[in-house]
This record gives structure tokens, sequence and C-alpha cells, in this order.
């Protein structure tokens, strides 16, 4: 049979010992039938105990015989039944990543792309954000909320940190300080909401917090906590910037094994109160680039590649053994419009707006110039949110429409230069946007649309910073094209309220809308998902009518696994680590077993594994 008892291999056979009793018994009968029949036998009266021997003999013969065919049919028996293969425990896998690890700090995480691929799977929070943009429970097992102000959290009783030390409101008492505390500088962002709100502990696993005014509060419930027994002690504007010293230490689904030069190493957090990973590791591979990447999993160095851009798309798709999984990133990319500059007056012109938008092929941008790794953005919300408006009107490529409503508005080539002016002002300005070589063919090719309406912008590609510190804040640019990530929760206020146009806030376009204003502050406000999401869907109607800035795509986050690690499975991306999200469910080392007997808590069996 083979080592699991499941086939076997040539005739079925006895054991030895069974056949060597069976042969002497067939012996012994042969032996008492093959007498010459010369010779004259005198048989004497049979004895009692003669009778009794060759009724046993009889009865062993009939056992043996019995055996070979129960051996028989438990053989054909074994060759019939249908086995699959199941997850087993163990394997490692390992994943390419651009760059190294710099904080491994719930509070700066953001800061570093490596550190935001490992920090969730280390930290956890009261909640997370779910790919509708809902907060669901984490640490927390649920909350209130009282006069859209006051939110009491109820702590789950069975949660761990990595030492096994349980988790209580004493350790977000603890966070909430580091960000409340005055001194801390780095983290403005986070600090200026929660410095306004009052923080109570009510027990051991209840926390209150009461705002001073209505606001979106449960997106901030989601940073990372800290242990107190482990960090209470350190200076807490420390914790607020640097690394954590050592081995940090959470609460999440995972926990830091080895940190090296080249590589750092997650395994399974035993007091994780969720479902446990089949692979026994997870080991990130640091990498300088992401052609060296690329070439790490080319040479066999890693399973996995963390992000396939979209000018390595072409050699990725091509690796047989290579499975591409593809999900809408929480961000959209634009083209910013400066509204409120005195060099370009015709944007403030909501015609030359809006034939910006028709004169632009997003469709074959996205096709030529990022590889298909697009989706054409017609809101800014993503498709899977709550609060997304199916029933805006898109903008689609229309370039008749376009040159028409530039003429309509006086937008006209009269001296056959092939571009408009008007009242001797040309329609003519300095597109910005980043100098890495993707993003600097994607406003030369925007540039080209443009051209062919009558409408010159000038590619300038700058560095980021340049275009952040030079350009974006000061609001000393004509147009740029900038990245924007979208939150879970669909609150716009910072990005589109007429108070963020001043220097400092994210409104670069310094649109000013009263009834946007409105809009975003009522929403804000209120709790109630019915009535914020009526409010959202009239902000998409007038965002979309009137244009402050042409959107373009909502990026594809592109990633490589090989087929030897089974079940992954990628869904809509908040942030590019919820890739592991159904990490628990990924596997390497198998088992078969009779299909029959598959345990029901095990992933689904991929059918070419199935084996009759």
């Amino acid at each position: 049979m083979s080592s699991h008892g499941m086939r076997t291999e040539g005739a079925a056979t006895l054991p030895s010992g069974a056949r060597d009793r069976c042969l002497s018994i067939k012996l012994m009968h042969s032996q008492r039938i093959r007498r010459p029949l010369a010779e004259s036998p005198t048989y004497a009266p049979a004895s009692p105990t003669d009778s009794l021997g060759r009724h046993l003999r009889w009865q062993v013969l009939l056992a043996c015989l019995g055996l070979f065919v129960l051996v028989g049919l438990l053989g054909v028996s074994t060759y019939s039944v249908t086995t699959v293969l199941v997850p087993e425990r163990g394997g490692i896998y390992r994943e390419g990543v651009v760059g190294n690890p710099r904080y491994l700090n719930p509070f700066v995480c953001d800061r570093n792309p490596v550190d935001e691929d490992i920090c969730p799977l280390i930290f956890r929070g009261l909640t997370k954000i779910d790919h509708q943009g809902r907060a669901v429970p984490d640490i927390a097992a649920e909350w209130s909320i009282t006069d859209n102000k006051i939110y009491t959290f109820r702590l789950r009783d069975d949660q761990f940190w990595h030492d096994g030390q349980p988790i209580t409101a004493d350790d977000v008492i603890f966070t909430a300080s580091i960000l409340q505390n005055p001194d801390v500088v780095e983290i403005p962002n986070l600090s200026i909401l929660w410095r306004t709100i009052q923080v109570e502990k009510l027990d051991n696993y209840t926390v209150r917090f009461t705002l001073t005014e209505p606001s979106p509060f449960l997106d901030y419930t989601t940073i990372g906590l800290l242990p107190v027994h482990i960090y209470g002690s350190l200076p807490q504007t420390e914790l607020a910037s640097h690394p954590l010293d050592g081995i940090p230490v959470g609460s999440g689904a995972m926990m830091i094994d080895e940190i090296a030069a080249d590589h750092i190493r997650l395994k399974p957090n035993p007091f994780y109160n969720g479902p446990q990973p089949y692979l026994s590791a997870l080991e990130f591979r640091f990498y300088p680039d992401h052609p060296s990447m690329l070439n790490g999993y080319l040479a066999g160095e890693i399973d996995g590649v963390s992000r396939i851009l979209p000018g390595e798309f072409e050699l990725a798709a091509k690796q047989e053994e290579l499975t591409l999984f593809s999900a809408i990133q929480a961000r959209y990319v634009s083209v910013v419009l400066n509204l409120d500059n005195a060099n370009v007056p015709f944007f403030a012109d909501k015609a030359v707006r809006q034939a910006l938008y028709y004169g632009l092929n997003r469709e074959s941008i996205i096709n030529d110039v990022a590889a298909g790794q697009g989706i054409v953005a017609d809101s800014p919300l993503l498709p899977e949110n709550w609060a997304y408006n199916p029933n805006i009107q898109p903008y689609r490529y229309n370039p008749d429409q376009a040159r028409q409503l530039l003429s309509d508005a006086g937008w006209i080539d009269s001296d056959g230069d092939g571009y408009r002016e008007k009242e001797g002002v040309i329609l003519q300005f300095l597109l910005y946007g980043p100098d890495d070589p993707f993003q600097a063919r994607l406003i030369q090719r925007i540039a080209e649309d443009w051209d062919a309406i009558g409408v010159h912008a000038v590619p300038t590609p700058v560095s980021f910073v340049t275009l952040m510190s030079d350009y974006l804040l000061p609001r000393n640019y004509d147009a740029a094209l900038i990245t924007l990530d979208i939150p879970g929760d669909p609150d716009q206020y910072w990005l589109w309220h007429s108070t963020q146009a001043e220097q400092g806030g994210f409104n670069y376009a310094g649109w000013q809308n009263d009834e946007v204003d409105e809009l975003l502050q009522q929403a804000r406000s209120i709790t109630d998902e019915a009535e914020r999401r009526a409010l959202y869907w009239r902000f998409q109607e007038i965002f979309t009518e009137e244009a402050p800035s042409i959107l373009l795509f909502y990026p594809v986050y592109t990633y490589g696994v090989n087929e030897r690690i089974h079940n992954v499975q990628i869904g809509p991306l908040n942030r590019p680590a919820d890739r592991f999200d159904s990490f628990a469910d990924w596997y390497i080392v198998t088992r078969r077993v009779p299909a029959n007997q598959v345990p029901t808590d095990v992933p689904p069996t991929p059918p070419s594994q199935v084996h009759p």
C-alpha cells in the first residue's frame, strides 16, 4: 500500500504469517490423498481427537479463502475511492518589495510604502474600513453614537498583544494620549482632531470619546493601538515619530520573527483570536527598485511580486507560472486646474473645463500609457463606496463636442496657428506633473489630446517634492497632474470645501461653491447613512457638472504570485496591504484525503487537484 493507505500497488497479498499457515494446510491435505493405490492401508477406528483435527483444518482453510477474498475486495475498493488534496500547515511565502521598512510604527507607517505593507499585519485599531468604506469592528466589539458627537466603544475581552497580555481600555487611553500630546508635532493630520476630543475610561473594556463638534470620527479609530505595558515609560514624542525600539509589539495576525538587512520575516501570532494561517511564515525580501524585484522573481528568490508597474506588465504576463491579480486602488489620478490664477483666467469658465473633459480620450490613455492598468474615473468616490452615485452623467470622449463648447465660448483659432485665442489671450498653459517616466508620458499624452482641439498644454515634468513645495502648496501653478488617496469615509470636506482653498489646505483647485460647502458641512455633521448618502449624491452631481478638476482614472494595483501558492484572492483595495486580507487561507503544503472526509474549515480545492 501507499504511505497514506489509500492506494495498492500490484495484486492484493496476505500477511506472510497467514500465507505460510494456509500453504502448510494445503500440503498436509495433498499428502493425505496422494498415497499409491497399491498400498493397502489398515484403518483403525477414528478417535475423537482425529475427527476434531480434521474439523479444525477445514475451518482454517475456509478462513484463509475468506481472507484472500477480503483483501481482493479491499484492493478494488481502494482503487475506486476519490481523493483530494487539502491544505496542510507549513511553508513560507516570500514576497519582494521595493525599499526597506523604516519605522514599523502605526503613527507614521504611511510615510513609507514598505511600512504601509507591514504595519497592518502587526498592528490593529478599534475598527477597520471594509471595501465599501464602512467602519467595522476590529479590536472593538461594538460602539454606539449619541448626538453625533459621543462615541462609546466596547472592547472585545478575548484580544491579546503579541506577548499574551490582554488588550484593555488602558491601551486605548494610552494610544489616544500620544495623539493628543501638544508636544507631538510630527503627525498634524491626526493630532488636530484628537486634541479636541475628551477620552474617558468607563471600565476595563469600555472607552468613551466626546467630540467638540460632529465629524466622521470612525475613520480615525482605525489607527493601530500600542500596549501601555510595553511603551508607557517611553517619551511620547519619540513614539509618535521614530521607529519602535527592538521588535515592535502589536496585536495583529502576524508578529515579527526576525529582521535582517535584506528581509523581514513574520510568523503567525499565537494569541490572535482569528483564523490561523496555513503558512508558517510571511517573508518580505527587499529590493532597490522594481526591475530588480522582478529579476529576483525570475531567479527564483521570491514567490510573489508586490507590485507590477504598467511598464513591467507585458514581461510579467509572459511568465506562465506567475498568476496576476488586479484590483482598483482607493485613489484617483486627475488634472487639477487652478481656478484662482490670473495667468489662466479661462479655467474659471465652466465651458472650457468641460471641453477639456470631452477632449480627453481617457480609455485610450489608460490602454496606451498605463498598459490597461486603470478604470475611467467619473467621481471622486470609488464605485464600491456606499455613497457613490451611479446616476451621474459621465464625460465620454467627444472631440467634436469639445470644439463646439470652446467655439461657443468665444475661443477661436483666428490666426491659423492651431491654437485658440480670445481677446488676445491664447488658450495655453503649463501642465505640471511628476518627472518619473510613467507620469511624464502621461502628461505628454494628455497634452497631445488637447492639442487636437486647439488647446496648447505644455508638459512640464518636475520632481514630486518640487511639484508640492513650489507649485501646489503655494498655489503657484496653472494645471497639474496629481494622485489623491480616497479615504474610507466619503467625507470630501478636506478636499473640496472652500475653507480648504487657502494655503495649507488640500483644495488645490481653489474651487468655491456655496451649495457644495453646505452639503459637505452637513454630511460630516450627521451619522445616519441614508441621509449622508443623499447629500453626497448631490455633491457628486455638482462636481460632475462643474468639473473643477479633470478626473482621469482609478489606478489598478497588479500583484503577482507564483501558482504554487494556492487560494490567493484579492478584492478592492483601500490600501495595498489589503491584498493580505485572505492570507489565512493561502497555502503551499497539501495532503491527500478521501473526498468524503474533507474538513469543513479548509479552503476549496482546485478542480485540478481532485483524483479518482
